[in-house]
């Protein structure tokens, strides 16, 4: 018989338990929870009193306007590439950690995954002697598993105290890139642990007295390649929270304790309201969409993200179940905090943008995963390249949600298809002409093609598939920091369409090598070189394949020296199919690529992609595609053969009756090349993936996952996932060398 502990000794020992805890760890209880925390007391009494909407209305103006001024702060001073081109964010939060706002402009996920750590500062150092939070104090972080995207992003996290009381929070996160990773630039698509990733912060506080503490500055500064980045950018992001703070406790002064705090949590409320409503709107069933991403960026691998979206009453679920399982040293994994973070993202850019952003938006929302999957990966995985299916999730709402939003006779934006969703671009690192050592990444991240619209094509490069309100940056700064020179930048990719009724927005052409440094290098990081990234809307085709492309063995600069005109123009496609310049080595590859070392005036080749298509190719408008002809965004043969479109190639001039007449004989070729439904699946369904096939995830049934473990496929169920552990790729080709040298000596024995 056990006797019962009394109360005391059952403080006592839940007091010994948490003064000895070994490692206060990413908190499961916090990491998994998306939603509003209850009000507390305070904001319990301020909202039961009733607040005045017209003064919530003016309040909400003045911090808007706050906001936006820290982070243009931010973005004039940073010293971070992602700083100049707004790959940053300014937020306010409730007391308890709530977002609340952000400004204007910046990357939603950054704030959306920032109340993360600062519940975490709020459970475990508020009460801890050691630590305590208190007026003056910063925190910084950057461990995406404590809340983030990724670890290139750093957090400096202040509590705002008004008369002896804890307020709000106010923060600002950048994308600094260079963090001591394994690779430079901050995204080492090698890595193969987290031990990899470079630092790790778990949210500590770094400020005191409102002045930055130079020991543990000095310590991140020892930890990276670039010791002034990382000092310069600490100090912007303090200050800028800090001017951040000064307008908060100027709206404090002039309004009242119980307005601010009444105003941060009903405006998270009144959007949660909303949000219930919108979902209510829409009928109740189920849609769905597959996802793929084709690279491990170590090695061709198509990995699944499955995803079902659920409406019943005001009710939704996302249900990701049967997606690919985690692997144990690929840094594609993601957490589930940060695909939620995505997921954010991608419901207020693509789906219903006149929102606030706010984490509110998926407070009403159920999220299910699998756990150990690469959307739902344990904390020792690495995860630099989260990015990957992060991208993914950014965009998964454009094809389910647009079908149930399809039929509203109110809808809040419009019917699009799929943004392309990796971004493409070039990190760099090594020894710049200045001789300073450096890593970081171009801004070129920044253009990607819009999908289609229901009315209309996409903008070509609007924004990243992550932010709608960054740059592309200017290459003559980037020239003059670093030793990377533009041969071909941002002109648009001939043919790299999304095809539909609508086309989508293309992406353009990033042509670059280097001169000046003995020791400087390249790696990219980036899928969809063998299956498309961004998917057709009703009817609408999916973006190309894109690769990654190189020139090698060559000088450039001394080939131009000789002649002049060995190259007409810097165009991959003329590149790559005359080869004009000799004794060079061409090569085509996947866009995953490790760091790699370039010597000076070899050549490296991305594009930045499309995105989806709307609707049927025949049904595009004749004049429309014959203004892509005219702007040279597509060739003759494309124009005749996808849109089936006669006309004169000299004048442009439509034949339209010709055009109605080979449309129509078309389409009579598509309903002869038909099969009944069940037909084509009794013909082209497997019962599992091919044996060659490097395939993660569910193939039919949800439950049942495949995999490649160590070379050799496993099955497994869904809710017992393992990680899957990759061979080095060096490690194969050379026991694949070494077979064939064996065959050879055999071989010759026998001759």
């Amino acid at each position: 018989m056990h006797e019962v502990m009394s109360k005391e000794d059952q403080g006592l020992m839940d007091k010994f338990l948490a003064d000895n805890t070994l490692f206060l760890g990413p908190d499961p209880e916090i990491m998994r929870n998306h939603q509003l925390t209850p009000r507390s007391a305070m904001e319990e009494e301020i909202l039961q009193k009733g607040i005045d909407p017209h003064q919530v209305h003016h309040i909400r103006g003045l911090l808007n306007s706050a906001l936006g001024e820290s982070f243009t702060m931010v973005n004039q001073m940073g010293a971070a590439p992602g700083a100049k081109w707004g790959d940053l964010v300014t937020g306010i939060y409730t007391a308890q950690g709530d977002l609340s706002m952000i400004a204007p402009n910046g990357i939603i996920a950054f704030a959306a995954c920032c109340f993360y750590p600062i519940r975490f500062i709020m459970k475990n150092w508020v009460n801890d002697p050691t630590v305590g939070v208190k007026e003056g104090d910063g925190f910084i972080h950057n461990d995406a598993r404590y809340g983030g995207i990724h670890n290139t992003d750093q957090s400096m996290m202040i509590p705002l105290f008004y008369k002896g009381e804890l307020i709000c929070w106010l923060s600002t996160t950048i994308h600094e890139g260079e963090n001591g990773a394994c690779e430079p630039g901050g995204l080492p698509a090698s890595a193969e642990s987290k031990y990899d990733e470079g630092i790790k912060m778990s949210p500590f506080k770094v400020v005191e007295n409102f002045e930055l503490k130079r020991d543990l500055v000095t310590f991140l500064q020892n930890s990276v390649r670039d010791p002034r980045l990382q000092l310069e950018d600490m100090k912007v992001k303090l200050h800028a929270v800090l001017r951040l703070r000064e307008r908060v406790l100027a709206i404090l002064d002039q309004f009242g304790r119980d307005a601010l705090v009444g105003t941060l949590r009903h405006h998270l409320e009144a959007v949660e309201i909303e949000m219930r409503r919108r979902i209510s709107e829409m009928p109740d069933g189920t849609t769905r969409v597959v996802q793929f991403m084709d690279s491990s960026l170590r090695e061709s691998a198509l990995q699944k993200i499955s995803c079902a979206i659920t409406v019943k009453g005001d009710r939704m679920i996302m249900d990701f179940r049967g997606s690919a399982p985690q692997f144990l040293n690929r840094s594609v994994n993601a957490n589930i905090a940060s695909f939620k973070a995505a997921l954010c993202t991608g419901l207020l850019q693509n789906i219903w943008p006149d929102l606030p952003h706010t984490m509110a938006v998926l407070s009403p929302i159920e999220i299910i995963t699998d756990r150990n999957s690469i959307l739902d990966a344990e904390g020792e995985m690495p995860q630099a390249m989260s990015l990957m299916p992060l991208f993914k999730g950014c965009v998964v709402w454009t094809i389910p949600m647009n079908k149930f939003n399809y039929s509203l006779p109110k809808r809040y934006s419009a019917v699009i298809a799929s943004q392309y969703d990796q971004a493409a671009t070039f990190i760099y690192g090594g020894l710049t002409q200045h001789g300073d050592i450096t890593g970081n990444f171009c801004a070129d991240i920044n253009g990607n093609g819009q999908g289609a619209r229901s009315d209309a094509d996409g903008e070509h490069s609007i924004s990243p598939v992550f932010g709608f309100m960054c740059d592309t940056g200017e290459h003559e700064i980037s020239e003059e920091d670093t030793p990377i020179i533009r041969l071909g930048a941002q002109r648009l990719a001939k043919d790299r369409i999304g095809w539909g009724k609508y086309r989508a927005g293309m992406g353009y052409e990033q042509i670059a090598t280097a001169r000046g440094s003995g020791l400087w290098g390249f790696m990219t990081g980036c899928e969809g070189s063998k299956f498309p990234s961004a998917q057709g809307l009703f009817g609408g085709y999916s973006c190309p394949a894109y690769q990654l492309l190189k020139i090698k063995d060559i000088n450039i600069f001394k080939e131009l020296e000789k002649n002049p005109n060995v190259v007409e123009v810097f165009d991959i496609v003329k590149l790559m199919n005359e080869q004009p310049i000799p004794n060079a080595t061409y090569s085509s590859n996947d866009m995953g690529m490790t760091f790699e070392l370039c010597n000076e005036g070899e050549i490296y080749m991305i594009c930045q992609g499309s995105g989806g298509g709307y609707g049927d190719v025949l049904e595009r408008d004749p004049k429309l595609v014959m203004k892509d002809l005219s702007e040279d965004l597509m060739s003759h043969e494309n124009a005749k053969d996808i849109y089936k479109v006669v006309y004169d190639e000299t004048s442009l001039v439509v034949d339209e009756l010709a055009t109605l007449n080979l449309r129509a004989s078309y389409r009579k070729e598509r309903i002869a090349r038909g099969k009944p439904f069940d037909q084509f699946c009794a013909e082209w369904v497997e019962p599992e993936p091919p044996v060659n096939l490097p395939y993660f995830g569910s193939w039919g049934d949800p439950k049942v996952i495949y995999g490649t473990h160590i070379g050799q496929r496993i099955v497994m169920d869904g809710d017992k996932l393992q990680g899957m552990f990759m061979l080095n790729p060096k490690d194969v080709k050379i026991s694949q060398l070494q077979a064939k040298i064996k065959e050879l000596e055999k071989s010759a024995k026998s001759n």
